[in-house]
């Protein structure tokens, strides 16, 4: 079991050079767990790429179906308080702190393509790349 963010998740499904990769995750640890705020994100994400016309409405409720059978019900709530001590001690938003803070209470890796995460929380959080390595 891992905690994915949101640029692991969306990889998967909108066009980009991380794509292989994201799979790679997926088949070395398919069991994926995020905090709640992953769907509204992924909705962002989508939304960006529905505006620029980048991907269909068609194509967009697909993968997000896709993705939330991905992730089913193995999504959390995660400790406000927690999340803000985070935030105190780095320079992340509290969105990314939430799945820091998920990882750390589960004492599962958190993977992420976000480099100031993996930086930041480098006891956590790990690169897909030195992930699947």
């Amino acid at each position: 079991m891992i905690a994915v963010d949101t640029s692991v998740i969306a990889s998967l499904w909108v066009p980009n050079d991380m794509e292989e990769l994201a799979y790679q995750v997926l088949r070395k640890d398919p069991y994926w767990i995020a905090p709640l705020l992953w769907r509204s994100e992924l909705r962002n994400v989508m939304a960006l790429y529905l505006r620029k016309n980048i991907l269909d409405m068609t194509t967009v409720l697909q993968s997000m179906q896709e993705a939330e059978q991905l992730i089913g019900s193995n999504a959390y709530e995660v400790n406000t308080t927690q999340v803000l001590h985070m935030v105190q001690k780095s320079s992340c938003s509290s969105y990314d702190c939430e799945f820091v803070a998920l990882a750390e209470d589960l004492s599962i890796q958190l993977v992420s393509f976000d480099k100031q995460i993996c930086r930041e929380f480098s006891e956590i959080a790990i690169h897909p790349k030195k992930f699947v390595n």
